[in-house]
């Protein structure tokens, strides 16, 4: 007899009563293992998202670790210009330096920065004077660089010599070390680290850098020196350098040509102060292009050449502590400050003599008084600081 349908159907956690239905699977449930589904459109947008991220991650880390590898090589480079800079000082500068007491970058520092027109520094004075005469000052806890000009032609007492002369004679008595003692004699200063700087070398430094930036307060027309053109009779009709007024892009030879000028024969006003700022505005480009990034990317080429004019003290180590605060510096932190006085002839050659307002700029530069700029009525050498880059 055949076996009757059994009215329930029998499953592992009981038994359910009527006939069995055969329903076929859902479509989307045959692939099932689960018989729960899945959603398979769903899986491949996650993986493409996940994917992408994971290929970004990749791709930033190669880039983290290429741009370490080249900081690397650009130090490395640089770190060898500056230990051929080291030997050029020699060991007395070096005695009559005061102490650094901590870091750049956390204690006040003061460097002073002498300009050679000589094409060459080997720091031994040999008859040649400083063309510029610069202190500065970096003050990490007030967020604050200064820059002292002093004019070259500021009547003074060389210490271990009688009576007086120009300031920059220092420099071609006693080399750096002099130049050292005389300028903490004059400013009160302690003065921790010294640079020497050739104007010569600066043509070949700035080149490397791909020019500097420049804004020339007002016209000149310079006083005829290092005629351009190929003839005698060509440079008797020559006039002189002219430079425009305002920002402006200019190579090594302009910028060298930009800082010599000592007469401007559209403004009979200005002075060896006037100079002094120009050639202090060539130092101040050449600083900025250093710590830009233009020249991070190019830094394995051209570390080296950007310390080729220099003869220091100071420690490839130290001079990025000093990029490193200029650059965090704002330009409200920033002061240009100068020394000055009243000009003064003595037995046929022309001074400065100091003012004693040059104490009250002092305190300026160091943040015991607030910035001011030169008092109306000082004329061309009066002493002051303005704020700003």
């Amino acid at each position: 007899m055949a076996p009757k349908e059994k009215p329930y159907r029998v499953y592992r956690g009981g038994r359910l009563k009527g006939p069995i239905r055969h329903e076929p699977l859902r479509k989307d449930r045959r692939d099932s293992t689960d018989g729960l589904g899945d959603h398979p459109k769903a899986k491949p947008a996650r993986r493409s998202w996940r994917r992408w991220v994971k290929r970004g991650l990749i791709a930033l880390s190669i880039l983290l670790v290429l741009g370490v590898v080249w900081g690397v090589l650009g130090y490395l480079a640089f770190r060898g210009g500056v230990q051929d800079a080291n030997d050029r000082l020699p060991r007395g500068a070096r005695a009559a330096l005061a102490p650094q007491i901590g870091l750049l970058v956390t204690s006040p520092t003061n460097i002073l920065v002498l300009g050679i027109d000589e094409g060459g520094v080997r720091g031994r004075g040999g008859g040649a004077r400083s063309d510029a005469i610069l202190v500065l000052r970096s003050d990490p806890d007030e967020n604050r660089m200064a820059q002292l000009s002093i004019p070259r032609d500021l009547r003074v007492q060389i210490p271990g010599r009688s009576g007086f002369d120009k300031i920059n004679a220092a420099y071609a008595y006693g080399g750096p070390a002099l130049a050292i003692r005389t300028v903490q004699s004059v400013t009160g200063l302690e003065i921790n680290h010294v640079v020497v700087v050739d104007f010569g070398t600066f043509p070949e430094v700035i080149d490397a850098l791909g020019g500097v930036t420049i804004d020339v307060p007002r016209p000149i027309l310079s006083n005829r020196f290092e005629c351009p053109r190929a003839s005698n009779a060509a440079c008797s009709s020559w006039k002189g350098w002219r430079f425009r007024a305002g920002e402006q892009e200019m190579d090594g030879r302009e910028a060298l040509i930009y800082a010599r000028i000592r007469q401007n024969q559209l403004d009979p006003n200005e002075s060896d102060i006037t100079r002094g700022e120009r050639q202090q505005a060539v130092i101040q480009a050449i600083a900025d292009e250093v710590v830009s990034l233009g020249t991070f990317v190019r830094g394995p080429f051209i570390a080296g050449d950007l310390v080729r004019p220099l003869a220091t003290d100071l420690s490839s180590a130290q001079l990025v502590q000093l990029g490193w605060r200029k650059f965090r510096t704002p330009d409200s932190g920033r002061l240009r400050c100068r020394l000055g006085g009243v000009a003064l002839t003595e037995g046929g050659i022309s001074y400065i003599q100091g003012s004693e307002e040059n104490r009250s700029v002092i305190a300026m530069v160091t943040g015991q008084s607030a910035p001011q700029p030169p008092p109306p009525g000082s004329g061309p050498f009066g002493p002051g600081c303005v704020v700003g880059a």
